[in-house]
């Protein structure tokens, strides 16, 4: 039995498949469901769990070579939102494109986690190192 880190098995499972600059998505509540990638929803109410709790609870064993986001996530939120993900994305090169660009590149992913986050275009796709 696990006793510390990822305890969701569904999530440990995918998390052990990513490789060498694979993909994988953390996104929003409202993202959309893409049916050719692996799809784990661990969304239970607004917020919970966001974005940024995933990416804390699995960046000590993901090696993260760079990160990707929509640019619309710097037109539509305040400094602190954006403060609070380039502190948690720290020391990682993050590539703002267009959403449509971003989103274009998640049918590429070895899997997708939705959260229940609701702060706009708080999407990440990470590159693994």
């Amino acid at each position: 039995m696990l006793k510390t880190g990822i305890l969701n098995p569904a999530l440990n499972s995918l998390l052990s498949r990513v490789r060498h600059t694979n993909t994988l998505v953390i996104a929003d509540r409202g993202f959309p469901f893409w049916p050719m990638i692996e799809t784990i929803d661990i969304s239970l109410i607004d917020d919970i769990p966001c974005v940024l709790d995933v990416l804390l609870a699995i960046r000590p064993n993901f090696v993260i070579g760079r990160v990707f986001m929509a640019e619309e996530f710097l037109k539509n939120n305040t400094a602190e939102v954006q403060a609070r993900f380039s502190q948690a994305l720290d020391g990682i090169p993050i590539d703002y494109e267009p959403h449509v660009t971003f989103k274009n590149r998640v049918p590429h992913a070895i899997g997708l986690i939705r959260t229940g986050d609701t702060i706009q275009y708080a999407n990440l796709i990470l590159e693994s190192a």
